[in-house]
């Protein structure tokens, strides 16, 4: 496929951004070859156009699938490019909280700033002996395949550390230095793995200080090499330093520090050994004050200096060394303060008396005159002659810090070669792993000299790795026979050429020294004239002369010439060290010892031993004028000849790699700086590591996971028998392009990006084939929800249909019976309900009525308040049209008559110009003049009034009209609104009633007010009444307080109890601690006895006796020894025996520690005693109590009495019979000869008769017996029917506690003889025997019918029992069923689909389960019987007791007996066992040390060894000799230990001696003679109690032995199951198909599909099976069996839980759905081992709650609550790491959110827990030996033949 096909549309790639280096964003288009823009999405919800380059037309890189985003290795992306990994880094730093990431070969570390709790020992014993790639990233992994590889390979390793300042360089050196130290352990009794963790405190404080970038910076490089044996246990190690940084003793920037060991001698100085030095605050010294900061937060330096002098110590660095140190240094600070004085421009002068200097020279123990006088001046030589020069201030300044400097630098050396001195081991060196922590690449503002070899380190550091990459990726593709195509990768050859060849840089830099007037100007200036446009690496800067650029691997870096030569040559003047030589102070002149041999690699940075042995060779050969001329080196020289030599060290060892990246420069925790990280990532290589991969085929999937992963694209035709084959076939299918990927011949090769294209093939299919399979069940389950709703539908109605039917039936019988019934009371049912609708409807007519006439009258009202408005309205609008109309009028009219009166004027002025014209106007014209004059008037009256009349109607109008208009405006208003909504009437009137309400509500409310002060009368009037009240009240209120003091009384005394119970709850917790802290003092002590032994047997190697010497008996040594272990127990009087033990034996130390540890024994056991003894009373009481309330008084009858009396009677004549035949029996065997008694023999014959006749007589008595005891039955059931079951249930529990089969059958036999009626009885009844013959017959008829209608009876009930079960289990099955059908019709849809699948899978697996589960026990069954018929048929051949218990009396009496299968009666015996003395070591040699527990366990009864031993020590309690008893417990504890130590890591020998440990126990503590111990005893075990002797000291030295074996048995438990946890419980699909294969990287993982040597589940369930019958085999304690397995459970939990929180790719949903499979698993094995009391399954709960964690949902805040209240067994911290480690596996999963996981810590912030991550699976549970006495009696026990005790007589 090409790659431009996979940019298509919603495609996410990554673009540059300048702020966050790179951006997602998503395409929005499919790109087109040929397109120049790309239309993209960015996360932030821009769309952007970004235009590709016209040029290179290079697409932006795509992103990895979500899938593949937080891997732990980086080669597993599909997509490999620097986006990808620095997302990859991002997500896992700061969404996932992890720090460590693999790139390849690389552990990518990142410094989180904060104290993360994965370095302690738990999670270094996670991580040992565990694969690279099974476990998540981390430092403890690359030291652990170091270790491995350097075990299996034989070859020397190397982990190289290197990073920036600060990005944790020293500290993860630190912790693979304390990993090598824990692991392997030392091969010598001196700690050497402690002097090597002690070694970094001292380095740190006088090599590290506190820069802007690091408070703990390394201010030099250092390789470790740690040394080890044949063995592979630490022996020594070994320092090389490099480049120490001395200028920081002179100068330290702003912010920054002096080396720590200074501040500490300041911090210190008021110890009163310091006061010597005259030191004072850092302030006062101008060497620490520069920095201005001379305090680290957090840090306290009086502290560290206590540290730094305990590392001194413990590296053998004495008092006087460790104060000649700090005399050096403190001179060093006082040197510092001493001060010139100009006395003109070329010298200079020291004031007199100079306090600083004069403290120097006390302190160096120099002379301060020459001190003085050689500050201020230098001594020059010519060839003649000798001057002495006085120098400038300036210069003499300048010398002084040079001559502190070196003092510095000697020391700095001095030091490490006493650190190497005290870590030098004496033994051979096999093997070493060395640890290389040296800076990384770094790029300042101004960068010197110090800059450059660090650079110039890092060039050769970066071209091995690069040449090692290449060197895997080639035999990895050799390997697998891939066609080799060269891969071009950066070559920094050039580079090192251009620094390091002959004219280079150093090569310049050297021979610029070596001139008289060499500068760095001039040097400068060959450095351009050399290199400059000659060498492309090499360039100048445009604005300065004195500097040049050198293009490195990672960046360029300008470096300023100043200073070069004088840091080169590293000058200091000659008389000056010579004065200090001359020091009286003895340490000082080693300090210079080595200036003239050239020991060190460079003068500026301290060495140490080289080990190397082709140095020491080349050295050895060296000229004779050489060595004179080593010293003159310079700093470049001898700089890079330790480089080559570390290189060479490097290139001799198997190197791995430890990236650190700082990721941010303010030191905040988990805040990641994209910029800076990029950086570092491509100056640390890890992109050249990236950049080689993708060049080949970076992501390899072997066959069989390729199979596993892609079997959904495969069809089912191309599933082929070889899966080389199949995946082939496919591959060619999916991939068109062949050379995307290559087959090699374990693994399949793919190019970059393919697998991402088959994972977007794998979902597409996955996604089909979930749309599918929904479709399909979802039609399934409508389908059979019709099914079942028709046939419910049918059966319901079938019944309705009966039902209807029998209604029916039984209506038509009763109709005709009930017609004249009905016809009265239809008639009275009809009158009544007419009368009853008649009154109802003329109710409803008035209601109806009024409520229309009520409508119609407000309808009527709404029309006439309508009319009124209308017809003012009209009014109002006629008017208005009047009033228009006549203003319109006027004007017209006036304007009409305007016009006529102008035309009138007109004429009037043209008849006013004639003279006629005014006569006939002047005739009349005073008449008419006075007329108008009056009319005028008349008018004007008129005019006024109506102006008045007018104004007033104005008025008048322009009320109505504002009203009218308001009006109108209101109803224009209601109207709309009327329109709108014609509901709004309705609100208007609910709202005029309710602020009528309001109205009446205010009256009412102003008539209160007004009541007011008559209530106040009312008030004070009862004033008297309430007194009296109260009265009353307070006398209810005393009877009440009575009450709750009884109440009070109550709960006082439940809470008293409940305290109570708290308090024994308490006790009992305190007395789990107490054992436990003793159990573990017992486990100390046991291992501090194997340290003697071991120490014992070397010095018995060492110290070979010589010949003629007398040597003591082994036996007798040994018994000693253990005298003197069991001393604390032992009487007085031995006291003198032991005194004469060889002195030799013990060490002094050793005695000390074993009389503490047993002083701190007695007193841990005494404090148990109390306890036991306080709980041991309390239950007493409780049994006390509760006998008294169950004893009830038993009142028995005359009769029954005279039964028992002649019930008496005849036991008695029975006991008569039975002695005699036993003194007939003894005078046969006494008297008559051997002749006489053979069977053939008449006497012999008459004998047997007379024993048959007896015989008859006894069965007789005892069927009369029998007969009396079934009479007393029935009387005592008439008398007394409540206690009808006693004597059955006495009887019942007397045969219970008979566990052996051989018991059962003796005592039937015995009550058969003590039952048995005598014949004479018989013959009084019927002289001639007929009647008894009859009596005869009919008993055994009855007794036939009775047996059978009893087996009839019982084989009925069993089958009742079973039906009825059968019908219970179909019953619960029914309303489960009935259940899951109501909660299914309750669910939705998809839901319902879930729940009945479930259903269905939990269906389906319960009966799996329980077929297995049969055929098990049908395989348990057949194997029992098997086992059975064996012992069976090997008894039958030894003993003949058996087939005596077996048959019958009837046939006993018809059968020959030969005298030699007469038995001796079991009373004879006592139950003790006789031996001698000498035959002790051959008692304990045959029973002990060479007895097979396999053969005892199956052939013999549990425990005979322990009963054998008891039985001998009882023996020797009834001699009362006492040393016998003390020597058989001595020898028998030994002896178990002997063999417990020699075939201690075998199961089956720990289980067994543990078992007969604890039954010896029980057998002392059973026959102690104690009353405690008593109780359950019989009568004749009573009488084996000891009598002599009191062992109960013995007991707890053989309690303290059971706990040894037990622990030891623990042990053992988990070497057997350690390799099976992991692999069955986490990596194996039980489940197959669930969980599939994730693309991993270089470090692959285990598979988890299950090979040949794979353990499975099955696997560890076969061991328990195992663990459990070898338990059960030896008669082991049934509760040491439970504690056994819960301690099994707790370690398989504890392991399973560790490796889930240490690994990602387990944190998943399948993988939780596999976990709680798994431990279904096992409580199904609890359960069918009845095991499930043993508390087993709590101890998995922790590991439940986190498979139950991997499932549920994760996103809201409900659901985080559930969590909180889910996991309450795990820890805060294990909770964060599960949800931060939680990976989905497919697409369809979500990752965990960061703001849930912060909601998660909220809520439970509160929570009290421990803060460790892991469980301690080392933890032990404090074990108890519960008291089992045992039914078995000690006279019927046989010794067998097979045990060769045969010099034991039974006694």
């Amino acid at each position: 496929m090409a790659a431009s096909e996979l940019y298509t549309k919603f495609a996410r790639v990554w673009i540059p951004d300048p702020e966050e280096v790179w951006k997602s964003a998503e395409l929005l288009k499919d790109y087109k070859p040929g397109d120049k823009v790309l239309l993209l999405h960015l996360e932030e919800g821009k769309d952007l156009e970004y235009r590709l380059d016209p040029k290179t037309k290079e697409l932006p890189h795509l992103r990895n699938p979500d899938i593949l985003v937080g891997e732990n290795d980086l080669t597993a992306l599909s997509y490999l490019h620097e986006p990808a990994v620095l997302h990859n880094l991002r997500v896992r730093f700061i969404d996932s909280k992890l720090i460590y990431t693999y790139c390849g070969i690389v552990l990518v570390a990142i410094n989180p700033y904060e104290q993360l709790p994965i370095y302690g020992e738990d999670i270094i014993n996670a991580y040992s002996g565990q694969n690279m790639g099974d476990m998540d990233p981390h430092i403890f992994a690359v030291a652990e395949e170091a270790y491995k590889q350097m075990a299996r390979d034989e070859r020397n390793q190397s982990i190289i550390v290197s990073g920036e300042s600060g990005a944790g360089k020293t500290v993860s050196a630190k912790y693979a230095m304390r990993y090598f130290a824990t692991v392997s352990g030392s091969a010598s009794e001196a700690n050497v793995e402690e002097k090597v963790l002690a070694s970094n405190p001292i380095m740190e404080s006088i090599g590290n200080a506190k820069t802007t970038r690091n408070d703990n910076s390394s201010r030099f490089g250092k390789y470790i090499e740690i040394g080890f044996d044949k063995r592979y246990r630490i022996i020594g190690a070994n320092m090389r330093t490099y480049l120490l940084e001395k200028s920081r003793v002179v100068f330290q920037a702003e912010e920054e520090r002096n080396y720590h060991i200074f501040y500490q001698l300041c911090a210190s100085a008021k110890l009163p050994e310091f006061k010597v030095l005259r030191l004072g605050n850092a302030d006062s010294f101008h060497y620490t004050k520069h920095g201005g900061s001379p305090a680290i937060e957090g840090v306290d330096d009086s502290k560290e200096m206590a540290h730094t002098r305990q590392a001194c110590t413990l590296l053998g660095i004495s008092e006087l060394y460790q104060m000649g140190i700090f005399r050096i240094l403190a001179g060093i600070l006082h040197l510092g303060n001493v001060e010139f004085a100009p006395r003109d421009s070329d010298s200079c002068k020291i004031p007199p008396k100079h306090e600083p200097l004069s403290i120097f020279c006390d302190l160096m123990g120099v002379d301060y005159e020459e001190m003085c006088q050689w500050l201020c001046h230098r001594k020059l030589a010519t060839a003649t002659e000798t001057y002495i020069k006085p120098i400038s201030k300036l210069h003499a300044t300048n010398a002084r810090d040079a001559l502190a400097k070196h003092i510095y630098a000697k020391l700095f050396n001095w030091i490490v070669d006493h650190v190497n001195q005290a870590l030098h081991s004496a033994i051979k060196q096999h093997s070493f792993i060395g640890v290389l922590d040296i800076y990384g690449f770094e790029t300042f503002e101004i960068n010197s000299f110090e800059q450059f070899c660090i650079n110039y380190a890092n060039e050769k550091l970066q071209q091995q790795f690069n040449m090692h990459v290449f060197k895997l990726e080639q035999e990895e593709y050799m390997k697998e026979q891939i066609p080799w195509t060269l891969i071009d990768f950066y070559d920094n050859q050039p580079c090192i050429n251009l620094i390091e060849s002959k004219l280079g840089v150093l090569d310049l830099l050297d021979e610029e020294c070596k001139m008289p007037k060499g500068t760095d100007d001039t040097w400068a200036q060959k450095l351009y004239n050399t290199h400059l446009n000659k060498c492309a690496l090499f360039e100048k800067p445009r604005l300065s002369n004195k500097a040049f650029i050198i293009q490195h691997f990672a960046d360029k870096v300008e470096y300023q010439c100043e200073g070069f030569l004088e840091k080169n040559k590293d000058t200091v003047f000659e008389e000056q060290i010579k004065v200090l030589k001359a020091s009286k102070f003895k340490m000082l002149p080693e300090l210079f010892q080595d200036d003239d041999k050239a020991t060190s690699p460079t003068s500026a940075a301290s060495t140490g031993r080289t080990p190397l042995s082709h140095h020491s060779a080349k050295a050895a050969k060296g000229r004779p004028g050489q060595v004179a001329k080593e010293h003159k080196r310079t700093v470049g020289h001898q700089f890079r000849n330790s480089l080559h030599l570390l290189m060479e060290t490097l290139n001799a060892t198997t190197p791995h790699y430890v990236r650190c990246i700082k990721p941010n420069d303010f030191k905040f925790p988990f805040t990641f700086d994209e910029k800076r990280a990029v950086q570092q990532l491509r100056a640390c290589g890890v992109l050249e590591t990236i950049r080689i991969s993708a060049a080949g085929f970076p992501s390899r999937w072997t066959y069989q996971e390729f199979f596993s992963r892609y079997r959904v694209l495969m069809k089912q035709k191309d599933v082929l028998s070889d899966r080389k084959q199949t995946c082939k076939n496919v591959l060619e299918k999916l991939i068109l392009d062949k050379d995307k990927y290559q087959f090699g011949k374990t693994k399949i090769f793919f190019r970059a990006g393919q697998v991402a294209y088959l994972e977007k093939l794998r979902a597409d299919k996955l996604r089909v084939a979930c749309i599918r399979i929904q479709k399909t069940i979802r039609g399934w389950l409508l389908r059979k929800k019709f099914l079942r709703m028709r046939q419910a539908a049918v059966t319901v109605q079938r019944y309705v249909r009966g039902y209807q039917a029998r209604c029916y039936a039984k209506f038509l019988h009763r109709t005709k019976a009930a017609t004249v019934i009905q016809k009265y009371w239809r008639m009275f049912a009809i009158q009544k309900k007419y009368k009853i609708k008649r009154s109802a409807t003329i109710a409803l007519q008035s209601y109806l009525r009024g409520y229309l006439a009520r409508n119609k009258y407000h309808k009527l009202r709404c029309e006439h308040k309508a009319v009124i408005i209308q017809k003012w309205v009209r009014g109002w609008l006629a008017r208005t049209h009047y009033s228009r109309s006549l203003r319109a009028i006027i004007c017209l009219q006036c304007c009409f008559r305007r016009m006529m009166a102008r035309r009138e004027l007109k004429k009037l002025k043209i008849e006013a110009r004639s003279v006629e014209r005014y006569k006939k106007l002047h005739i009349g014209m005073e008449n008419k003049i006075m007329q108008l004059q009056r009319k005028v008037d008349e008018q004007n009256k008129d005019y006024k009034c109506l102006v008045e009349k007018l104004t007033n109607l104005e008025s008048i109008y322009n009320s109505e009209t504002e009203k009218l208009r308001n009006d109108l405006e209101r109803l224009q208003l209601s109207e709309e609104e009327a329109k709108v909504a014609t509901g709004r009437v309705l609100i208007l009137q609910e709202e005029i009633a309710k602020l009528r309400k309001d109205l009446e509500q205010t009256r009412s409310e102003k008539k209160s007010i007004e009541e007011c002060a008559d209530r106040y009368k009312q008030e004070t009037d009862q004033l008297v009444s309430n007194l009296k009240e109260e009265n009353i009240l307070l006398k209810q209120e005393k009877e009440t307080l009575n009450h709750l003091i009884v109440e009070q009384a109550k709960e006082m005394t439940e809470t008293m109890e409940k305290k109570l119970a708290e308090e024994t709850k308490q006790l009992e917790l305190d007395l789990n601690d107490e054992r436990l802290r003793y159990q573990n003092l017992l486990n100390e002590f046991s291992r501090l006895e194997e340290r003697y032994d071991d120490l014992k047997e070397e010095m018995t190697l060492v110290n070979v006796p010589k010949p003629g010497h007398k040597r003591t008996d082994s036996t007798h040594s040994s018994n000693e020894s253990e005298y003197t272990f069991s001393s604390e127990f032992a009487e007085t009087e031995d006291l003198p025996l032991r005194t004469e033990e060889p002195s030799e034996k013990k060490m002094p130390l050793d005695m000390s520690l074993v009389l503490k540890l047993q002083k701190r024994v007695m007193e841990l056991e005494q404090e148990k005693q109390a306890m036991r003894g306080e709980l041991d009373h309390k239950e007493e009481q409780a049994l006390r109590s509760k006998t008294q309330e169950e004893e009830r008084p038993q009142i028995r009858g005359a009769e029954l009495e005279y039964e028992s009396l002649k019930r008496q009677e005849l036991e008695s004549e029975n006991k008569k019979l039975k002695n005699e035949l036993n003194e007939l029996r003894k005078a046969l065997s006494e008297k008559s000869a051997p002749e006489v008694t053979a069977p053939g023999a008449p006497a012999y014959r008459v004998l047997m008769e007379q024993l048959a006749s007896v015989s008859e007589e006894l069965d007789v008595r005892k069927e009369e017996v029998l007969i009396l005891r079934s009479q007393l039955v029935s009387q005592k059931e008439a008398i007394q029917p409540k206690n009808t079951m006693t004597e059955s249930t006495f009887l019942l529990e007397d045969v219970q506690k008979m566990k052996d089969k051989g018991e059962i059958a003796q005592a039937y036999i015995g009550l058969k003889e003590t039952n048995r009626p005598s014949a004479m009885d018989c013959r009084e009844l019927n002289e001639d025997g007929e009647l008894w013959l009859v009596y005869e017959g009919l008993k055994q008829a009855n007794r036939l019918l009775e047996s059978q209608l009893q087996s009839q009876k019982r084989s009925h009930e069993n089958e009742a029992e079973s039906l009825r079960g059968e019908i219970q289990s179909l019953k619960e099955e029914n309303n489960r069923q009935q259940q899951l059908l109501a909660q299914n019709l309750q669910l939705p849809p998809e839901a319902r689909i879930e729940a009945s699948l479930q259903h269905e899978i939990t269906r389906l697996t319960n009966e799996n389960l329980d077929l297995m589960e049969q055929l098990e026990k049908q395989d348990k069954t057949v194997r029992k019987l098997k086992k059975q018929l064996k012992v069976f048929a090997k008894k039958i051949g030894e003993l003949e007791v058996g087939q005596m218990v077996s048959v019958s009396p009837g046939q006993i009496t018809d059968e020959p007996i030969r005298p030699v299968n007469i038995p001796r009666k079991e009373k004879d015996f006592q139950g003790m066992l006789e031996y001698k003395k000498e035959d002790e070591q051959k008692l304990v040699k045959n029973l002990i040390l060479e007895l097979k527990p396999r053969g005892v366990a199956v052939n013999l009864i549990p425990g005979l060894p322990a009963y054998i031993l008891f039985m001998c020590v009882r023996h020797a309690d009834y001699l009362n000799d006492d040393q016998k008893v003390r020597s058989l417990l001595t020898s028998t504890i030994n002896s178990i230990k002997k063999v417990l130590k020699k075939r201690g890591d075998d199961f089956e020998t720990v289980s067994f001696w543990l078992s007969n440990t604890c039954r010896f126990l029980h057998c002392l503590k059973q026959y102690s003679g104690e009353e405690g111990f008593m109780k359950h005893n019989t009568s004749r075990q009573n009488e084996h109690c000891l009598t002599n002797f009191d062992l109960a000291e013995y007991r707890q030295v053989l309690s303290d032995l059971a706990i040894q074996i037990y622990q030891q048995l623990v042990r053992v438990l988990e070497n057997i199951l350690q390799p099976m946890i992991v692999s069955g419980m986490l990596e194996h699909e039980t489940i197959q198909g669930v969980s599939g294969v994730k693309p991993t990287g270089l470090r692959k993982r285990t598979s988890s599909i299950a090979d040949e040597g794979t353990y499975t589940l099955d696997s560890i369930l076969r061991q328990l099976n195992s663990f459990h019958s070898v338990m059960c085999q030896h008669g082991m304690d049934p509760e040491l069996i439970k504690q056994v397995v819960k301690q099994t459970f707790y370690i398989v939990g504890a392991i399973t839980l560790n490796n889930l929180l240490l690994r990602k790719d387990m944190c998943s949903w399948s993988k939780g759905m596999q976990i709680r499979y798994n431990v279904s698993q096992l409580e199904e094995w609890l359960r069918d081992k009845n095991l499930m009391t043993s508390g087993a399954k709590e101890t998995l709960e922790p590991l439940i709650q986190a498979a139950q964690l991997l499932q549920v949902k994760k996103k809201t805040d409900d659901d985080a609550e559930a969590i909180c209240s889910m996991c309450n067994a795990l820890t805060t911290a294990q909770i964060v790491k599960v949800l931060n480690l939680y990976t989905p596996v497919n697409e369809f999963e979500e990752r965990v959110s960061v703001s849930f996981i912060r909601t998660i810590q909220m809520r439970l912030r509160d929570r009290k827990d421990s803060p460790q991550l892991l469980m301690d699976a080392k933890h032990i549970f404090p074990v108890t030996f519960p008291f089992n006495p045992s039914s078995l009696a000690l006279e019927t026990i046989q010794i067998p033949a097979s045990l060769g005790l045969g010099f034991i007589a039974r006694v």
